[in-house]
């Protein structure tokens, strides 16, 4: 059962994970350590909404066609873009080489932009 199916809404179910409500400012579930659940909750948003910016810029200069257009079909093209960017962080783990172009940082958000695209993509939600 997903959040919005608990909660009768499209929502985040702060309780059920035992997190803050940040309009409630607590939770229904007892914490032991509420700073750091909380400084998670943060660092996890602060991840999660600088990949979603860099992914609306990125946007702003490829437009959709580069996803939709690609060869095999959009999942196909992230698939194969997943798989290089998947490849270049193995070798850089593996080999313990430094990157002189992205960092490994970089290489992970780019990851994380595309697996939401697919969501997008897998909802229907991504322009043709």
């Amino acid at each position: 059962m997903n959040d919005g199916s608990r909660l009768g809404k499209i929502a985040t179910d702060y309780a059920y994970y035992g997190l803050s409500d940040p309009a409630l400012g607590q939770s229904e579930r007892d914490y032991i350590d509420k700073t750091n659940t909380d400084s998670f909750i943060a660092a996890m948003w602060d991840v999660l909404d600088g990949a979603g910016n860099l992914l609306l810029k990125k946007h702003r200069d490829y437009g959709p066609s580069n996803i939709a257009g690609a060869p095999g079909g959009p999942l196909n093209g992230l698939r194969v873009r997943m798989w290089d960017k998947t490849a270049r962080i193995n070798h850089l783990i593996d080999s313990g080489a430094t990157p002189e172009n992205e960092s490994l940082r970089d290489s992970f958000l780019d990851l994380l932009n595309y697996s939401a695209i697919a969501l997008l993509v897998l909802d229907g939600k991504w322009p043709e």
